[in-house]
């Protein structure tokens, strides 16, 4: 009787790759491994240098790999001695030789006809197809980095550049007025703005079709099309002629900042910091402080402002900061590292500035926030912050796919991290009608309540424990929908004393100082 012989797993292993086609990359059917290789290996060449800790790509494709467990969990990946194993049930389904540790194409390769075997063997990866398997991959390597780096789809791509970019159009929006068709609002810097049509303007016509008795709905879709094409519009300003005007359509920028005057004081609302969010803030700041009478004072309300484009947060702290740091960025990467500095001019000529905030304000947003208290040019009103301090680089992946790698942290004019520990503020809502209602009482009589938890978190330095930064939030817990806030900002605004006692610069030189926050 001959005796049976057992190999090492690798020897097993490495015959399998020569007697049969099982380690050679042939796509599997439905799923798109050349795409798949594409996407991945570009990822993988973008995240290397970039990550804040530095990591090896081979250890990041393993981590992606696991994506095919989470969709099945009767499929695992592991690498063994040079070589990346497919396991099904008490078996090696598949084999193949790890590429150079830094060969960002050939491991995007490599990992996609180790995904291609997978699919073939699994109805739930069948199920979720190319897409949902390179999703998973980066869902599986983001779990080992932080909450904010991410892959988007092709769609989601787009609608978030959309976002971003603006949409394809005039920038003009309709309105009726008894039988009249007339503008009704027009987009700051899109095409009709550029072109000098301005809100009341009759329009009579578009490409030569009266508007008369036309649904507003279908006249407001005709302004729509493709970007580059051309529209005419035959316009009649208020007490003058005619006139037909030719209008090429381009992008129009998302509207993110409205402005308002309240009894006397200038309210300027920003939803978020995209493309254009600087000029708008600029135009609308301007706008208002032409006004006659001028504001008294001005509030910026940037509850649940999510945030967005870092450089837009800066260009509209720019417009009320002559002078200082207005945010640094901190990263492995030496392009990730940047100092922004106050270049422009005060629009708003010193008068009083209140910025509202609340649990939700994020990111660019926290940025403006801190800059501008950091620097005694504003009071924060609100509760703390969300914290997010991470800065993340975007680019564009095969086939229409976006990636967002976190690579620098935002560290406040006066040092403190914005990460975790958000920006608190110097006038706190989250305490409840009582609480409030004595800090105003207290900074009426040029004393601050809050001095020493402000003091320490604007003391507090990177790295910092978990508890220490939950512990410092919690004197002014991050909260939605409080209420008190246009009331305190008007009070602080009618006040200067209970405004200057407010300020980050005299308060911190109190404390330092050794000064109790309420005069004793």
């Amino acid at each position: 009787m001959r005796r049976r012989t057992f190999r090492p797993v690798w020897q097993a292993i490495a015959l399998i790759c020569l007697v049969l086609p099982l380690c050679g990359t042939a796509a599997a059917p439905g799923f798109d491994v050349a795409r798949a290789g594409a996407v991945w290996g570009a990822a993988l060449a973008f995240i290397a240098p970039r990550t804040l800790e530095p990591l090896s790509i081979p250890q990041m494709a393993v981590w992606g790999l696991s994506g095919i467990t989470a969709l099945d969990p009767d499929l695992t990946v592991q690498e063994q001695s040079g070589t990346l194993l497919l396991y099904g049930p008490n078996r090696v389904l598949f084999a193949i030789a790890a590429p150079p540790p830094t060969d960002t194409a050939a491991w995007g390769t490599t990992c996609a006809a180790l995904a291609g075997h997978a699919f073939t063997a699994s109805p739930a990866l069948m199920r979720a197809g190319t897409e949902g398997v390179i999703r998973s991959f980066f869902d599986e390597l983001f779990n080992h980095f932080d909450p904010y780096s991410r892959y988007e789809a092709p769609r989601e791509a787009d609608e978030d550049r959309a976002m971003r970019l603006g949409h394809a159009g005039l920038g003009l929006t309709l309105g009726r007025e008894g039988r009249k068709i007339l503008i009704a609002r027009v987009a700051p810097s899109g095409p009709a703005d550029q072109a000098g049509m301005a809100p009341g303007m009759a329009v009579l016509a578009i490409d030569g079709i009266p508007t008369a008795n036309q649904h507003l709905t279908a006249l407001q879709a005709r302004l729509s099309g493709t970007l580059g094409t051309s529209i005419s519009l035959t316009v009649r300003p208020p007490n003058s002629l005619a006139q037909t005007i030719s209008l090429t359509r381009g992008l129009v920028p998302t509207q993110s900042v409205f402005g308002t005057m309240d009894k006397g004081i200038a309210v300027i609302r920003v939803t978020g910091f995209d493309r254009d969010t600087g000029e708008q803030f600029a135009a609308s700041l301007a706008g208002l402080m032409a006004m006659a009478p001028p504001p008294k004072g001005i509030i910026i309300d940037l509850r649940g402002n999510r945030g967005g484009v870092l450089r837009q947060s800066v260009l509209s702290v720019d417009t009320l900061l002559s002078h200082g740091t207005i945010v640094r960025t901190i990263g492995r990467d030496p392009a990730a590292n940047h100092l922004f500095r106050a270049e422009g001019a005060d629009l708003a000529h010193g008068l009083p500035v209140i910025v509202l905030v609340d649990g939700a304000t994020a990111s660019a947003a926290e940025v403006f926030s801190a800059a501008l208290s950091d620097n005694d040019r504003a009071v924060v009103i609100g509760s703390a912050t969300l914290g997010k301090g991470l800065v993340q680089s975007v680019t564009n992946l095969p086939g229409g796919g976006e990636l967002y790698v976190t690579w620098s942290r935002m560290i406040a004019p006066r040092g403190w991290p914005l990460q975790g520990l958000g920006v608190f503020p110097q006038v706190c809502v989250s305490q409840g009608t009582n609480g409030l209602d004595q800090q105003i009482a207290a900074l009426e009589s040029g004393h601050d309540m809050l001095a020493k938890p402000l003091a320490e978190t604007r003391a507090a330095r990177a790295p910092m424990p978990l508890a220490e930064i939950l512990a410092l939030r919690d004197s002014c817990p991050a909260t939605v929908g409080a209420n008190g806030y246009f009331t305190a900002a008007t009070t602080l605004i009618d006040h200067p004393t209970a405004y200057h006692a407010a300020l980050i610069r005299p308060l911190l030189a109190a404390s330092a100082a050794g000064t109790s926050p309420h005069g004793t």
